[in-house]
């Protein structure tokens, strides 16, 4: 196989801090790639401005004046780390033979890139960058983490272990992706769902280079009950499952009941009622919480709003147009 025409996409939101960096360091990891004949000269690193608020888009604009292997898009707005990563493949997918998908923060090895080309061209369609351990993580933030991935796991979501969202991508593959018409984007679930041949490449994870997380507490929970959601009926399936028990409760606690008023002891059920009260009242609001989460699902999917609206194109294949696109 000739030289491969790679494109690496890096979603950015705020990151001002650690851009002149990042793209310091994947520069050089191209040009070296090109030495060695893995990539041709058409790769490119594409930066996707997520509608930042700081200096971003102004230094990617800065970065693919200076380098012809920089490319930039600009998000109109703030769509989503999901949203911005599925748009700078849906951007790339028809000039690439495979993509990269990389976060800016450079906690990712860059290094293992070219080892999943060389998978790539062995034949693997999908490569998955999988962490081999997290130490770099607080000790809450590792076993909320690992918590998940068993979860989700459980309840029948295929998911690769200690991978987030560092992987390649053929262009088919990406092509596939495509035709996934959901709004409620969650790649790392979506992708395996597309079958070709994958493989793994495992790395060490860095502590952050410059700037802050992206991704506070707050937002990882978001994250992960979209993914539960959005991939697993099985939330709902257990509410049945404890309608049922409630109902067996209920039936024990009306036998007692019925048990303490003909022994003349009604003083002491006081307890008991208003246990079953707060437990029945909970149970009843977080289902509706839960099954409200669904419907909130479906009510998004149903008005096909766009992921994201892409303001400006440079050194993609787009360029040429620079029209606003919505998609």
């Amino acid at each position: 196989m000739d030289s491969v025409n790679l494109y690496i996409v890096v979603p950015c939101y705020n990151e001002e801090a650690v851009l002149p960096e990042t793209s310091s360091r994947m520069l050089e990891l191209i040009k070296q790639m090109r030495s060695d004949g893995l990539v041709n000269e058409k790769s490119r690193i594409v930066f996707v401005d997520d509608g930042s608020k700081d200096r971003t888009w102004e230094i990617i604009d800065s970065l693919t004046r200076e380098h012809t292997e920089i490319a930039g898009i600009k998000l109109a707005c703030n769509a989503g780390h999901q949203n911005a990563l599925f748009g700078g493949l849906m951007t790339v997918k028809d000039d690439c033979d495979c993509a990269i998908s990389i976060d800016a923060d450079l906690q990712d090895d860059i290094n293992v890139i070219p080892e999943m080309v060389r998978k790539f061209i062995g034949g693997c369609d999908v490569v998955y960058g999988v962490r081999n351990k997290r130490d770099t993580d607080t000790f809450f933030k590792r076993t909320t983490a690992q918590g998940f991935y068993r979860l989700m796991q459980l309840m029948g979501v295929k998911m690769i272990y200690n991978h987030a969202d560092y992987r390649l991508m053929s262009a088919r593959a990406i092509s596939a992706l495509s035709q996934f018409p959901e709004r409620n984007l969650f790649l790392r679930g979506m992708v395996p769902l597309t079958g070709f041949k994958s493989d793994c490449v495992y790395y060490d994870r860095s502590e952050r280079f410059a700037g802050e997380s992206k991704y506070p507490l707050k937002k990882m929970l978001s994250f992960a009950f979209d993914g539960i959601t959005s991939f697993s009926v099985s939330p709902i399936r257990m509410i049945s499952a404890l309608g049922a028990i409630v109902c067996v409760i209920a039936v024990i606690m009306g036998i007692y009941t019925i048990y303490e008023k003909l022994a003349g002891n009604t003083d002491a059920g006081w307890a008991s009622l208003m246990m079953s009260i707060w437990f029945i009242g909970g149970v009843q609001l977080l289902s509706l919480g839960l099954i409200g989460e669904y419907i909130g699902k479906i009510y998004k999917e149903s008005k096909r709003r766009p992921r994201y609206i892409i303001e400006a194109y440079v050194n993609t294949p787009e360029s040429g147009e620079m029209e606003d696109q919505y998609v």
